[in-house]
């Protein structure tokens, strides 16, 4: 079973511009890569692909420090394949953290052979990359695969006709109900391409089980591996295991979990996760207006790859089943994962970073669960449990920007309010269903086109 992907489309951009250069495509172990890139392949006349895991492929490139010329040709001769400017061929490297001297090259594969696309992955690509001393830039660019969203998710469990019903602007609410369970499910179930493909095929949760244990053991081996010491490998394996509990939590560095281990120690042990793309330290900002700077002094949230993977190791797959909102599931942390994964996955390209806004002073704080790039402002996202509270950090963050829309992410309907700050700002509040956290650019520009009517 193939599921497409929605970053296949940037892949088809990037074949056709008469500028393309090398794509390096990040993305976490079994997020799908190595499948997406081999199905884009079928695109080429030719397509040549080298796993450097497999000891005869990276034999191949043992000598692409002395130039590239010669290593191309031994690539193409390798699987008996003619060599010809002429006719269009893609070159595959998987796996490149094996060879990262290849990252260094791959400037010398455009300027010497720009008829040739190039595409590089790997599982620790991030590992690989650290290592070498001249990354390319401005002669290769990036994307970034995700675990499948929402929409992905609708799509691999054929619920196309859903999909294209959510696609109309604003919402029919005749829907709501249908489109609520199936994203209960994709919540519970998450969006690691295995197993959703398991599922999809058998359509019994339980049969996942075992898969989601292969997943987080193959990280925590890919883990251990690139500790530099038995006792960072310790460290790490502690962590990993305590992690989840702190989901969506400020993170303080020299008490993380309750482990008695140096800030520094922790420090550098969760920054190998984050290479593995396991979890992301997401730092605040304290800005109200593009662009948006991140405060690496302040202390960081804590979000991971899957919600999945999230819900296998806390034990709460089967709570999914005993809830109408996400928000009663674990004090409300894992809707806070889920919206963020979903708003993660609409910027392949990392071109568009949200973080959280913080105001930190005499004594208060105010803090907004996500500020998110739109057009030229800086737009503040709250996510609760419903439409009671005093918004207060809203309100805040409000009162210092320089324009009038807000959004709310919760389990009510779809409306528009408009509010008035503390200091008597009126603004605009957008009430967005969770569900529809992956639409949130097109309800943005519906949001805009209804307050100008007014």
């Amino acid at each position: 079973m193939m599921i497409y992907r929605d970053l296949n489309d940037s892949l088809l951009r990037w074949k056709k511009s008469p500028s393309r250069i090398p794509l390096i495509l990040r993305g976490a172990r079994q997020v799908g890569k190595t499948t997406l890139i081999k199905e884009f392949g079928k695109n080429y006349d030719q397509f040549l692909y080298f796993n450097l895991e497999i000891y005869q492929d990276k034999q191949l490139f043992s000598n692409i420090h002395k130039g590239v010329k010669n290593t191309l040709e031994l690539l193409f001769l390798s699987k008996d394949i003619s060599y010809n400017k002429e006719t269009e061929t893609l070159i595959f490297i998987d796996e490149v953290q094996e060879v990262p001297e290849v990252l260094e090259q791959l400037r010398y594969f455009y300027e010497e052979f720009p008829h040739i696309h190039i595409i590089v992955t790997g599982s620790l690509l991030e590992f690989a990359l650290n290592k070498i001393t001249r990354v390319p830039i401005g002669r290769v660019e990036f994307a970034t695969l995700y675990p499948l969203s929402f929409k992905e998710f609708l799509r691999a469990n054929h619920k196309t006709g859903l999909l294209d019903a959510m696609n109309k602007v604003p919402i029919n609410e005749s829907i709501t109900e249908l489109v609520k369970t199936q994203f209960h499910l994709y919540s519970m179930i998450g969006g690691m391409p295995m197993i959703v493909k398991q599922y999809v095929n058998d359509q019994n949760f339980m049969r996942t089980t075992e898969l989601y244990n292969a997943i987080i053991e193959s990280y925590k081996a890919d883990f251990i591996k690139y500790a530099k010491s038995a006792k960072e490998a310790m460290i790490i394996k502690s962590i990993v295991d305590i992690l989840p509990y702190e989901i969506d939590n400020r993170i303080n560095l020299s008490n993380m979990g309750g482990l008695h281990y140096k800030a520094i120690e922790i420090k550098e042990a969760l920054q190998k996760l984050e290479f593995a793309g396991w979890v992301k330290l997401n730092y605040p900002t304290i800005q109200t207006q593009l662009p948006i700077i991140p405060d690496v002094k302040k202390r960081p949230r804590l979000h991971f790859l899957d919600i999945g993977l999230v819900n296998y190791q806390l034990g709460l797959h089967s709570e999914y089943l005993k809830i109408e909102n996400l928000h009663q599931l674990s004090k409300g942390k894992l809707i806070q994962q889920v919206v963020n994964q979903e708003l993660v996955t609409l910027d392949h390209l990392n071109i568009r970073k949200h973080t959280f806004w913080v105001r930190e002073e005499k004594g208060t704080t105010s803090e907004v669960d996500i500020v998110y790039p739109y057009k030229q402002n800086l737009i503040p996202i709250e996510i609760k449990s419903g439409a009671t509270g005093t918004l207060k950090s809203l309100h805040e963050f409000m009162d210092r920007c320089d324009h009038t829309s807000a959004i709310r992410i919760y389990a009510g309907p779809l409306t528009i309010n408009q509010l008035v700050s503390r200091k008597g700002k009126k603004y605009n509040l957008l009430n967005l269903p969770y569900f529809l956290s992956a639409w949130i650019d097109s309800y943005l520009e519906w949001l805009d086109t209804n307050t100008k009517k007014q």
